[in-house]
C-alpha cells in the first residue's frame, strides 16, 4: 500500500502525534515545515521537526528553560532569597505559651507543699535531737542553772511554823492529869492527858499566831473503841460545835491502846497570843486521853 492509496488524507490522520511535528513558523497550522516546502499530497513525509525535550519548547518570548537536571540561571535556593535562612533549614515551630493564670496556681500549689514537707521534715529532725537528749545526751547548762541568787528578799515572806506541842504541857483543871499506862502515845515521853471523863476537866493550850485568820486546830488522842467529843472554848468564848473525837482507828471496846488517832475542827484565831481550852462540859461524852494539839493552815 502506498501513500497515495492508503486513504489517508492528513498528517493526523496518518500519524495521531503529527501534530506534534509541526513547524514552529507554519501558518494557521498548515504543517509546511519552516526549512522546506511544502508537503504534497500523497507524498510521504521524509522530515520532520526535531524533538525537543520535554520543557525545551519556547512560547512566545520566554526566555528558553534549560535541560532537565541542569540548574536554571533564574533558580535561587530559598536560603539565598531576602528573610531566608542561612542554614538551608525550616525554623522548628514554637510551641505556643501556656496559660500564665493556671500555670501560676499550680506552681503556687507546688510550693506550699514543698513548704510543709521542709517544715514536717524539721520537725522530726528536731524531735529526733530531742530524744537523743533524753536518752542520755548531756542537755548542757539550763536556765535554771544559770539564775544567779538574789540577796534581795522575797516579796512573800515564809510561813512561819505554826505551834505543835504535847497535850502533857497544857494547863490541866478540874481533876486532869497525865499518865503512861497505855501504850501507844505519839509523844516523846509517852505520855497523855488522862482523867478528863469528869464534868469540868480540862486542857488548855496558850499559843501565839503571826496573823488572825481561820486555821485548823489538830488534836490527837485514844479512846476505848467508842466514840467522844469535847467541848473547844476560845478566847474565853464557848463553841456551839464540840470537837468530834470518833473511833477513827477502829479499835475494838476498851481496847484503849489501839484507839490512838487524830481529828481536826476549824477555829478562827486573833493575831499574836490566843487560848484554846478543850474541856467535859455537860452533855459531852469525855472518856478520851490527849496525848498532843498542833495547828495548821486551813
Amino acid at each position: 500500500m502506498t501513500a497515495g492509496n492508503n486513504g489517508a488524507d492528513t498528517p493526523e490522520n496518518d500519524d495521531p502525534f503529527a501534530h506534534l511535528y509541526r513547524s514552529e513558523g507554519g501558518e494557521g497550522g498548515s504543517g509546511t515545515s519552516s526549512v522546506g516546502a511544502a508537503r504534497q499530497p500523497g507524498v510521504p513525509r521524509t522530515s520532520y521537526n526535531q524533538v525537543r525535550t520535554v520543557g525545551q519548547r519556547q512560547y512566545g518570548n520566554q526566555p528558553a528553560q534549560p535541560p532537565y537536571g541542569r540548574q536554571n540561571a533564574h533558580y535561587a535556593a530559598p536560603e539565598t532569597l531576602p528573610g531566608g535562612s542561612a542554614g538551608g533549614t525550616r525554623p522548628v515551630p514554637q510551641a505556643p505559651e501556656p496559660r500564665k493564670g493556671r500555670n501560676g496556681l499550680l506552681i503556687g500549689a507546688v510550693a506550699v507543699v514543698a513548704v510543709v514537707c521542709i517544715g514536717i521534715g524539721a520537725a522530726m529532725l528536731t524531735n529526733s535531737d530531742s530524744s537523743k537528749n533524753d536518752a542520755g545526751a548531756d542537755p548542757g547548762p539550763t536556765a535554771a542553772d544559770s539564775v544567779q541568787p538574789s540577796d534581795q528578799p522575797s516579796s512573800k515572806p515564809p510561813a512561819a511554823k505554826l505551834p505543835k506541842d504535847d497535850a502533857g504541857t497544857l494547863r490541866l483543871d478540874g481533876g486532869a492529869t497525865t499518865a503512861k499506862d497505855i501504850p501507844g502515845a505519839r509523844t516523846a515521853s509517852g505520855s497523855y492527858v488522862t482523867n478528863l471523863n469528869n464534868q469540868g476537866a480540862s486542857a488548855t493550850w496558850t499559843l501565839d499566831v503571826a496573823a488572825a485568820g481561820k486555821y485548823k486546830l489538830w488534836v490527837g488522842y485514844g479512846v476505848p473503841g467508842k466514840d467522844a467529843n469535847l467541848t473547844l472554848n476560845i478566847n474565853g468564848q464557848a463553841l456551839s460545835r464540840p470537837i468530834n473525837l470518833k473511833n477513827f482507828a477502829g479499835a475494838p471496846e476498851g481496847a484503849w491502846d489501839k484507839g490512838w488517832t487524830k481529828s481536826w475542827s476549824y477555829i478562827q484565831l486573833n493575831k499574836g497570843t490566843n487560848t484554846i481550852k478543850l474541856s467535859c462540859e455537860n452533855g459531852n461524852q469525855c472518856e478520851v486521853n490527849l496525848d498532843q494539839v498542833w495547828l495548821a493552815q486551813p
